[in-house]
């Protein structure tokens, strides 16, 4: 069975709990820790969900908001359910015929 996994990236939640309410704020902090990504780079990941994230930036946002790497992201992971086609035996006789267009009539000018 397919299992469905997914993540929810709340570092702007942790960084409200800790004081810091703005990317700005963070971009300082980051410098001190070694970290040197521009004010735009700490907007989109403060803003956004990121994809990928080194663990240098992990473990320095971790460190500035006292927290952990499972405090910043948490993970879900679900069975998949089966997708119905429409191309399952149900017995019943098919209802692409309903679903066909009708041709359009042309009227004459006038």
């Amino acid at each position: 069975m397919k299992r469905s996994i997914g993540y929810t990236w709340r570092l702007r939640e942790i960084m409200a709990s800790q004081g810091v309410f703005t990317a700005t704020e963070l971009v300082p902090l980051l410098r001190e820790r070694g970290i040197d990504l521009s004010a735009s780079q700490v907007h989109r990941l403060v803003s956004g969900t990121p994809e990928r994230l080194s663990l240098q930036v992990l473990s320095a946002l971790c460190d500035i908001l006292a927290c952990t790497p499972a405090d910043l992201v948490i993970t879900t992971a679900e069975n998949a359910g089966v997708r119905k086609t429409g191309t399952a035996d149900t017995g019943h006789a098919p209802v692409v015929a309903k679903l066909r267009p009708r041709p359009a009539r042309i009227l004459p000018e006038g």
